[in-house]
């Protein structure tokens, strides 16, 4: 079977599984060095790519934040980086991490995505200024870390910059990343417009833990067989499932890891395309 094409779906507008394998295949590409996300982004149809970087220094355990965006006469694509599992880890288990205040002044979000996403935003925002120039569709997509960037970043056009705000956002082994007063608000803004895929017993969907942050709504999930639901339903409990599997859930072995490696997505997606 042949990739879809982002060209072939600009125009999509809801749920579209080809496009959320391509969009997967975009996030995939925002680990990438710069040369080979122009090259493959050129190959693609985009003739114009900016990429987005910033240095951390401590407390933070992440050395930097990476995105790049992609544009073409017909859409713009924002991706941004994710990251190993371990290397977010004290991030994810810690309940006790400081909020930061929503877009808006809506709900709150986790300090320390909000400020990943603050270290590049400005120049996120300034780049989709310039290069939307027509009618293009805009899309925000990510993996692990990168999915909890692209849904604070699409809340932030939404509630902030409404003319740049995306036509969707599509986003793998996502982590909470809010409290319940923003994701409400999110789930009516971005009702049909935001998809957020788990991957069977994927550990980082499950963290930080509830009840602190939360979820968006839009769940496709992927079952043990590779099979897409549009949510849990009775197939378990996500967290229950993963428990017990070992006394480290982050260990490499564990299913909770082997099942976020953006790879997996991508090849579940793809069994499940027509």
């Amino acid at each position: 079977m042949s990739a879809p094409s982002a060209i072939d779906h600009h125009a999509t507008t809801g749920y579209s599984l080809p496009l959320a394998y391509w969009l997967a295949q975009a996030s995939d590409l925002a680990y990438k060095d710069q040369a080979t996300i122009e090259s493959r982004a050129g190959a693609w149809g985009f003739d114009r790519v900016r990429h987005h970087r910033t240095r951390f220094t401590p407390p933070f355990p992440l050395e930097d934040t990476q995105a790049y965006t992609a544009a073409s006469d017909h859409m713009i694509i924002t991706a941004f980086r994710g990251t190993e599992p371990a290397e977010i880890r004290d991030w994810l288990s810690d309940a006790a991490t400081p909020p930061w205040p929503g877009p808006a002044e809506t709900g709150y979000t986790h300090y320390g995505f909000a400020e990943a996403l603050q270290s590049i935003f400005p120049d996120v925002k300034d780049t989709l200024a310039e290069l939307r120039t027509g009618n293009q569709t805009v899309w925000f997509t990510g993996h692990s870390l990168g999915g909890a960037l692209a849904m604070l970043a699409g809340a932030r056009m939404y509630l902030e910059e409404p003319r740049l705000q995306a036509d969707g956002v599509y986003t793998y082994g996502q982590p909470r990343t809010c409290d319940r007063v923003l994701a409400a608000a999110y789930n009516k803004g971005f009702k049909n417009r935001m998809f957020r895929f788990v991957n069977n017993n994927d550990i980082v969907p499950q963290l930080p833990p509830e009840p602190v942050y939360t979820h968006v709504e839009a769940l496709k999930y992927i079952d043990s067989g590779g099979r897409l639901h549009d949510s849990m339903g009775l197939l378990g409990n996500l967290a229950d499932r993963a428990k017990g599997l070992t006394a480290d859930a982050f260990a490499p072995a564990t299913d909770g890891v082997r099942d976020h490696f953006i790879k997996c997505y991508i090849e579940a997606i793809e069994k499940n395309l027509p």
